[in-house]
């Protein structure tokens, strides 16, 4: 049985949660939700294409995805950005002093919402039909 969908809908319910994070000012939470959120309709669209693909890195696990399809470079440059937000808005020793929230800002978390919102609008297409 192909998981896809099952990725694909906890990835969309995870990015709701971001919204949810950044209306509320949890913004170290909205960037490391928004990482999530987008490794998970990646890998939607892996299982869609009959490729499993493992860790968490978005940028690599496209570019196993550009050996069946072409990945944009906007694309390519969102997933970078998102990486960059799967350990440090969580733990406090990846800064010298002081905790996530005190690193992560609005103007981050919406950065993070646009590169997730690209990158699954380029999965859905392929996911949904259009790609």
């Amino acid at each position: 049985m192909n998981r896809w969908k099952d990725w694909y809908d906890q990835g969309k319910r995870d990015y709701t949660r971001a919204l949810l994070d950044i209306q509320y000012g949890y913004y170290e939470w909205a960037c490391f939700t928004l990482q999530q959120s987008s490794e998970k309709v990646i890998k939607a669209l892996g299982l869609a294409r009959g490729v499993t693909l493992w860790g968490h890195s978005l940028t690599e696990m496209l570019k196993l995805l550009q050996q069946d399809l072409e990945i944009p470079k906007e694309i390519l440059d969102s997933a970078r950005l998102l990486d960059l937000y799967y350990i440090p808005p969580r733990y406090p020793n990846g800064f010298a002093s002081g905790k996530p929230a005190d690193y992560f800002t609005e103007t981050q978390a919406q950065e993070g919402l646009h590169a997730a919102d690209r990158i699954i609008r380029f999965c859905e297409g392929y996911l949904l039909g259009s790609g």
